[in-house]
């Protein structure tokens, strides 16, 4: 489990880990043995503290109900109700997802899907945050304008799994490149592009906060970036039972794209640059023996 093998990395942020789950005691205690999880599960069986929350998953018992046949109801079941391997729905478990709490018990962030079947990884999550990852898979690269690292948040991903590319980048001295709005001034915004790819959906990239840069001989002014920043490219993998089908006969992941750009200093702005990147991601097996996933 993702959060099991990230632990120690929360840990050094400042960061605790626990999980809740509709499950009792005993199945948590089953599943927490298989996996090696030191981390407290927290069975709520009752689901009182899920409500609490405000997270209870009710679809379950509408598709359970007498309008369970109702065209919209069964497209809610399709939706919301977990259903990896089994048809079976249950009632009382949450919708899943990730509650950051600070300091003072108050929620500082959240992290939920609107499709029950896509998850946000560990990784993704901590990315999100500002907090640094090892970068694994990494891909490394200096021209004469910046260097750059890109890589995956995970190396292995499976059905539902919402993960990100990121691509940490440090302009040379003097140097800038271009942020979103400055393809209205005719510049090429930074970016990162991926070729559609079979049983993937990728995302519009996220950029971080531009700042504004006056270019004197033209007085113009510009979005750019000057400091070392990082673009996310979100992906997630999909987690129909069309989707998981096909994956269960595969091993990998190939995905394939570019890094883009272009880099001016103060008085001469560079040609466009597109340097290939490439990424292999392993495929994962779920865990179907009965258990909600913390």
């Amino acid at each position: 489990m993702e959060l099991q093998e990230r632990l120690q990395e929360l840990n050094s942020s400042g960061i605790g880990v626990a999980a809740i789950s509709y499950d009792s005691q005993e199945v948590l205690a089953d599943f927490s043995e298989r996996r090696g999880i030191t981390f407290p599960l927290l069975a709520d069986v009752d689901s009182a503290v899920i409500t609490q929350f405000g997270i209870l998953n009710t679809v379950a018992t509408e598709g359970l109900g007498s309008n369970k046949d109702d065209p919209s109801v069964r497209a809610d079941v399709a939706k919301y109700v977990s259903a990896f391997g089994s048809a079976q729905l249950i009632v009382g478990t949450p919708y899943p997802g990730t509650f950051m709490l600070d300091a003072q018990d108050r929620v500082s962030s959240r992290f939920f899907e609107e499709f029950y079947r896509e998850r946000n990884t560990t990784s993704n999550v901590m990315l999100k945050l500002g907090i640094g990852l090892s970068p694994i898979a990494a891909i490394e690269g200096e021209t004469a304008q910046l260097s750059f690292t890109a890589y995956p948040s995970n190396s292995r991903v499976s059905a539902g799994s919402r993960f990100s590319i990121a691509i940490d980048v440090e302009p040379g001295n003097n140097m800038h490149v271009y942020a979103p709005g400055a393809e209205e001034m005719g510049y090429r915004v930074i970016g990162l592009n991926f070729a559609p790819s079979p049983h993937v959906r990728f995302e519009p990239v996220e950029f971080p906060q531009s700042q504004i840069y006056h270019f004197e001989p033209l007085d113009e002014h510009v979005p750019v970036y000057l400091q070392p920043f990082t673009l996310l490219q979100e992906v997630v993998v999909e987690a129909s039972p069309k989707a998981e089908a096909a994956l269960e006969e595969l091993d990998a992941l190939v995905l394939s794209g570019s890094f883009d750009y272009q880099a001016c200093d103060d008085a001469i702005c560079f040609n466009q640059v597109s340097v290939p990147l490439s990424f292999t991601l392993h495929i994962e097996e779920h865990d179907n023996q009965r258990t909600n996933r913390p």
